[in-house]
């Protein structure tokens, strides 16, 4: 592992000596962002994702090959506390001193995180890694899901917009003009979703990791969390949910690809609730949201 780690920052190095590519290229976290920022971007830049799909950002180390595309970037879009980020922003800004860093979390009013308790998702025992850095990722203490709302889309489509027009000042009216446009798609799946939730009386719902909190403090939702601080729950806990699943009458288990669905499916079996698969890290954000309330909806009816 150690020499794989200092192939890495070799890499990373020699990507910073690198002649820049001709195309103009933004980095990344996550999917969701690339969505907001290729609709802003137009035909401007080409966005470059770091997490592939299918791959937990809370866990998840990049390879030589992406750290190199992030070495050739102009900017990278972070989306604030999550755990790829904490763990490797710092080695990303010292090895390419040029590169422009925003925020796209600025302005939102952020939610504790459920996994109060600071905890390392896998933990690299007696490794050393390059430049005195630890890769272990640790939940900063603050919900980084802050795309997974109505609000919060609008606000990361606003800072990705600012973030284009600072890289990019001449071309200005292109980029509102695409904000606009994007923010029109965005108020119309509002809409959808306060269609599909109005009168909804069964309001609670279950989901393995927390990634919904900003969802459902929007529409006065509760989230009842599989994930215990992270890690796997006990039987007493398991019980514990099973047992405020019934007394809520929760009709949902949401499920996710990143996470393990042994014990989602048995508080299913357990509660008689339907079994969702969601990814709140889909790049199609707006079909995502709809079909997480047209889910709610749909369950309460059944």
């Amino acid at each position: 592992m150690k020499q794989i780690t200092l192939l890495l920052f070799s890499l990373l190095l020699f990507s910073c000596a690198e002649k820049k590519t001709s195309e103009k290229m933004v980095s990344v976290t996550i999917e969701p962002q690339r969505y907001f920022a290729e609709k802003i971007a137009g035909d401007k830049y080409t966005i470059n994702c770091v997490v592939p799909a299918g791959q937990s950002p809370e866990t998840y180390d990049p390879t030589p090959q992406q750290m190199i595309k992030v070495g050739q970037s102009v900017a990278y879009l972070k989306i604030g506390y999550i755990g790829f980020e904490t763990a490797w922003m710092d080695n990303i800004v010292k090895n390419n001193p040029n590169l422009k860093v925003f925020d796209l979390s600025e302005g939102i009013a952020v939610i504790d995180n459920p996994d109060a308790e600071m905890h390392e998702e896998h933990d690299h025992e007696g490794e050393e890694h390059g430049h005195g850095h630890d890769h272990g990722h640790k939940h900063t203490g603050i919900d980084p899901h802050t795309w997974s709302s109505v609000a919060g889309a609008k606000a990361v489509a606003w800072n990705t917009l600012q973030a284009f027009i600072a890289l990019d000042k001449e071309n200005t009216k292109f980029y509102f003009d695409n904000y606009n446009a994007l923010l029109a798609e965005i108020e119309k799946t509002e809409a959808t979703i306060n269609q599909l939730l109005e009168g909804l009386s069964n309001r609670t719902f279950i989901i393995y990791h927390p990634a919904l909190s900003y969802f459902a403090a929007e529409y006065q939702l509760t989230q009842l969390c599989i994930e215990m601080d992270g890690k796997e729950p006990s039987p007493a806990q398991l019980k514990d949910l099973v047992d405020t699943a019934r007394a809520n009458n929760t009709r949902v288990v949401f499920i996710q690809q990143e996470f393990d669905q042994k014990n989602a499916e048995l508080i299913a079996r357990e509660t008689g609730c339907k079994l969702v698969r969601i990814n709140p890290l889909s790049y199609n954000w707006h079909e995502e949201m709809i079909l997480i309330a047209q889910s709610l909806k749909d369950a309460e009816a059944n």
